[in-house]
């Protein structure tokens, strides 16, 4: 049985383990901004690295010789 005087800043033991029952430290509108953000840059990388593929495709096509 868990005792007020467990609970020290949001934190306390729980089987041995360390338990965080903090509140998150970041408003949803400001989470919601990071991973719009985060998708964004994904979409980005994944472009670039297309972009190297169909190069190195290119390359390779105009080495054959008909």
């Amino acid at each position: 049985m868990k005792k007020i005087s467990d609970f020290v800043d949001g934190l306390y033991v729980e089987g041995g383990r360390l338990i965080n029952a903090r509140a998150p430290g970041e408003s949803g509108i400001a989470q919601a901004a990071r991973i719009k953000r985060s998708i964004s840059n994904d979409r980005k990388i994944n472009q670039i690295a297309e972009g190297i593929q169909l190069a190195e495709a290119k390359k390779k096509w105009n080495e054959l010789e008909f």
